[in-house]
C-alpha cells in the first residue's frame, strides 16, 4: 500500500481536459450560506464541466481485466428488472413496514440499514425528488481486497460492493412494489438525484470523518451506500454519535497517507456549514489515474477489522455523560 505523499504529478493528458472552474467552487467550499449540492461527478458527463475527466477515467481503466469483470457483474445487476407493481396496494402500519424491510435487508445481505425522511437540501440542483422517505443500505468491503489500494483489486472490490448495494436496494424496492407501492432504488457509483452521505448520517450510519467518508462504529469507513426512495409509511432512525468526529480532530493518518495531499487537516466552511472536506481538485487526478484510489478509506484506523468497536469503547469512556445510540445494523 502506498504511503508516499507530495510526490504525485498528474498526467498532462488528463490535465489538458481540466475545466476552468474549480471543483471546490462547484462543491461550495467557502460559501457562507446553505445551498443545495451541485452536480459535479458521476452524473451524465455531457452535463458537467468535469465530464471529460469522467470519460477519461473510464477510457483509462476499460482494458483492466479485473475491473472489467467486476463491472460486468454490476451491470448484470443493474439490468435486472424490478418486480412489477401489484395492482392491489397492501396497507401496513409504519412499524410493520420497518420490520418487514429490515428483515428483507438482512436476508438480502445488507450490513447496514436505516430510514430517514427526505430533505430538500440533499437534492442536487436541477433534480427533483417527490418521495417522502429514503431507505439507506450499507455494504461492507472486504478489507483484504481494500488493503491493496490503490491497486486495481481494491477498485474492483469497490465496484463489486456497489453492485451488491444495488442488488439489495432493488430487492427491497421490488418487495415494496409487490405490495402495491412505488419504490425507486439507487446504487453507485453513478449519482442519482441526491447525495447519499447526509441521509446515511441522519439515519445512524455513523459520523463524517476527516477523509470525507462516513465512519461507522462497526465497519469504519470501509463500506458503500445504496438507497430506496418511497412514500410508504415508515419510522425514522436516529443519528449515531460515538466520538469519531472527536477522534478525527487529533488523527492525521489519512492526511499523511494521501499522495496528492488532498485532505484538509481542519474543518472547512462548505455551503454554510463547518465540516471535514477533501480538496476535489487535488483528489480527482490521483483518483482517476489509480482507477479509484481508496487509500484514505483503508488506512483509517477505524477501518481495520476489529478496531472500530474497541475505539468506540475508548471514546465512550472519555464521554461518560453521552450514552451510546443503538447500531443501525440490520
Amino acid at each position: 500500500m502506498s504511503k508516499a505523499k507530495h510526490t504525485f504529478t498528474p498526467d498532462p493528458a488528463q490535465m489538458a481536459l481540466w475545466p476552468t472552474v474549480s471543483g471546490n467552487t462547484i462543491n461550495g467550499l467557502g460559501e457562507a450560506t446553505a445551498e443545495r449540492p451541485r452536480p459535479i461527478y458521476w452524473h451524465d458527463p455531457n452535463s458537467t464541466p468535469h465530464g471529460p475527466l469522467q470519460r477519461w477515467f473510464y477510457a483509462r481503466s476499460a482494458d483492466n481485466p479485473v475491473l472489467a469483470s467486476a463491472r460486468a457483474q454490476r451491470q448484470a445487476i443493474l439490468d435486472t428488472p424490478l418486480a412489477p407493481l401489484a395492482q392491489q396496494a397492501v396497507a401496513l402500519q409504519d412499524w410493520e413496514w420497518v420490520a418487514k424491510l429490515r428483515q428483507a435487508a438482512t436476508e438480502l445481505g445488507a450490513d447496514l440499514f436505516g430510514i430517514t425522511p427526505m430533505r430538500e437540501e440533499w437534492i442536487f440542483e436541477g433534480h427533483t425528488v417527490t418521495q417522502r422517505w429514503i431507505i439507506m443500505i450499507g455494504v461492507a468491503h472486504s478489507f483484504d481486497a481494500m488493503k491493496t489500494a490503490p491497486a486495481s483489486h481494491a477498485a474492483a472490490e469497490v465496484v463489486r460492493q456497489y453492485g451488491r448495494g444495488s442488488r439489495i436496494a432493488k430487492g427491497i424496492a421490488s418487495l415494496i412494489r409487490e405490495h402495491g407501492h412505488e419504490a425507486q432504488p439507487h446504487g453507485g457509483p453513478m449519482a442519482g438525484p441526491m447525495v447519499l452521505i447526509p441521509p446515511a448520517l441522519a439515519c445512524g450510519f455513523g459520523e463524517l470523518g476527516k477523509h470525507g467518508s462516513i465512519i461507522n462504529r462497526q465497519f469504519g469507513s470501509s463500506f458503500r451506500l445504496a438507497c430506496v426512495l418511497t412514500d410508504i409509511p415508515l419510522v425514522a432512525d436516529r443519528p449515531d454519535t460515538f466520538g469519531a468526529d472527536d477522534f478525527c480532530v487529533n488523527c492525521r493518518v489519512c492526511v499523511d497517507a494521501c499522495p496528492p495531499d488532498a485532505i484538509f487537516a481542519s474543518k472547512q466552511l462548505v455551503r454554510g456549514a463547518q465540516k471535514w472536506y477533501v480538496d476535489f481538485d487535488k483528489c480527482l487526478p490521483y483518483f482517476n489515474e489509480t482507477m479509484g484510489c481508496g487509500i484514505c478509506v483503508v488506512t483509517c484506523p477505524w477501518s481495520r477489522p476489529g478496531v472500530a468497536l474497541n475505539l468506540v469503547e475508548k471514546m465512550a469512556a472519555r464521554r461518560p455523560s453521552k450514552p451510546l445510540v443503538e447500531s443501525s445494523s440490520p
